[in-house]
């Protein structure tokens, strides 16, 4: 028999002992309420889909393909009658409160019928995500509040993320390719505030939202040690739009192109910047993608569930098909090899689904849900009416005590290990459900054949849109090296890897 000091020796020597059992872990130290809430999103994902997403769903792929530069407000309209901008917005900043982790659920069931129109909502938390990453409390509460107020008065307020560059795509998501890149929008700082000069390109929702989390550069030679997290308004002088992408799938969601000419934005907009991060106990190089890996390791296990979504909408698709179709005088499912691909691709559902529930499990115990995930502020948040947060909480998040105190318990005392793992697990739920997304559509169109390039059978449309989610979020190229960087290298030391290089 092993001795209890055999194990704890053991178990510290195994560098992969934490993500071996993270779902063990969870199970206890999850709130059991979030099952119950989850259950309640998925069913209202599944009623949204029947009313309101696949009815429009070829509509609007339509619509674009003739007019690419239409702004689907009316869907965006619906979305925030039915509550989606809201839900996920913790009851602290007077949202609706849900559990985080459950929006990957969510975003699969929509993802099922279209991408274009699961990331029409879920790109707003994506900004949101961004925004709580800088854990700049007072601000977040004042971009929550317009968020509620455009639910109450129809006119939906929506966040996004404005991060890629023309010269720098993967190059801005990882702080080691950032001094490599063409990084070229720069941020100045004057009295009250920065001026901002630049551009942003593939912006999701950009021509859609009325807040965008802007990531811009003090010092274009040294980005990633002079990074500035800025909220711009729509309408701000010197912020405008540019076109609209024409994109081959996931029409429905724009892809915009932002511009920023000598635009003012007062200290009051500034989220994070390096100043602020001369406070923490990592060097600004290493705060600065600390805070990439807060806002990825969310938003990424989000991607793999798009991914998913795309994977089981293509194997319904298929499975619909071959249990209709005849050849030879017999239904296409008698036959094994249909089965076959069937079972794989049922397979690629159920094993990226939990490649993105572990990742979800890793950020609400080591990352950015931890927080707000634990059992006691969860139920303490569940239960307590609204009005008291309104009156007695949120009055306060703007204080300096209070950014200081949450800033110090998410900067200082999250580990290296559980960024890491956080970081690790979130691009591998990326790139495994994205890939197997890609993977379900050619397999259901090699079982569908010629009816499967049609666009009233969905499924070359479910190809088109899926081939983004590799993209977008990291290529899954880079998403790779990121697991191997968290994951994987930390088994051999450096002189090992650089000599077998």
């Amino acid at each position: 028999m092993i001795s209890r000091s055999e194990i704890k020796a053991f178990t510290q020597k195994t560098p992969s002992f934490d993500d071996t059992f993270l779902g063990l872990k969870a199970i206890s130290r999850q709130p059991s309420g979030m099952s119950k809430e989850t259950r309640k999103v998925i069913a209202l994902a599944r009623k949204f889909n029947a009313e309101v997403v696949r009815p429009l769903a070829l509509s609007l792929d339509i619509t674009m393909q003739k007019d690419p530069t239409h702004i689907p407000m009316d869907f965006v309209n619906k979305a925030n009658e039915w509550g989606f901008y809201t839900l996920w917005i913790p009851k602290l900043f007077g949202g609706q409160g849900y559990n985080l982790p459950s929006i990957s659920f969510f975003l699969e069931e929509i993802g099922s019928e279209c991408l274009a129109m699961a990331n029409l909502i879920g790109v707003h938390y994506l900004g949101f995500a961004v925004a709580v990453s800088s854990w700049s409390t007072g601000l977040i509460n004042r971009l929550c509040q317009d968020t509620i107020n455009g639910e109450k008065t129809g006119k939906p307020c929506l966040m996004s993320l404005a991060l890629t560059e023309p010269g720098a795509g993967t190059d801005v998501e990882e702080t080691d390719l950032m001094d490599k890149g063409s990084v070229a929008c720069h941020a100045k700082k004057v009295e009250g505030g920065y001026v901002v000069n630049g551009t942003k390109v593939f912006i999701s929702n950009g021509h859609l939202s009325h807040w965008h989390m802007l990531i811009a550069f003090e010092d274009l030679k040294k980005p990633s040690a002079s990074t500035v997290m800025l909220a711009v308004e729509t309408g701000m002088k010197g912020f405008s739009f540019g076109r609209m992408e024409k994109k081959m799938g996931q029409k429905g969601c724009p892809a915009s192109e932002l511009m920023f000419d000598n635009c003012f934005i007062p200290d009051a907009n500034v989220l994070f910047n390096s100043d602020q991060g001369k406070h923490f106990k990592r060097s600004l190089t290493r705060t600065n993608m600390q805070i990439i890996d807060f806002y990825f390791a969310a938003s990424r296990a989000a991607v793999g569930a798009f991914g998913i979504g795309a994977a089981r909408g293509a194997y319904n698709l298929a499975r619909d098909y071959v249990s209709k179709t005849e050849m030879n005088g017999s239904l296409l499912i008698n036959q094994e090899w249909v089965q076959s691909m069937l079972a794989e691709m049922y397979k690629n559902v159920l094993l990226g689904r939990l490649a993105y529930n572990e990742a979800n499990y890793a950020t609400s115990m080591h990352g950015m849900y931890k927080l707000i995930q634990q059992k006691q502020l969860y139920y303490i948040t569940k239960y307590t009416p609204r009005i008291i947060f309104e009156k007695l909480i949120q009055p306060v998040l703007g204080n300096s005590l209070v950014l200081w105190l949450v800033r110090k318990f998410n900067f200082d005392m999250q580990t290296d290990e559980e960024i890491e793992l956080t970081s690790g697990l979130a691009s591998l739920a990326k790139f495994a459900g994205t890939d197997a997304g890609i993977k379900n559509c050619h397999m259901a169109l090699e079982l569908m054949g010629q009816a499967g390039l049609r666009h009233d059978m969905r499924a070359e449309k479910c190809l088109r849109d899926a081939k983004l989610l590799q993209i977008y979020e990291g290529t899954n190229q880079l998403n790779r090296l990121n697991l191997f960087k968290c994951l994987i290298a930390k088994d051999f030391t450096q002189a090992t890897v650089f000599e077998e290089n």
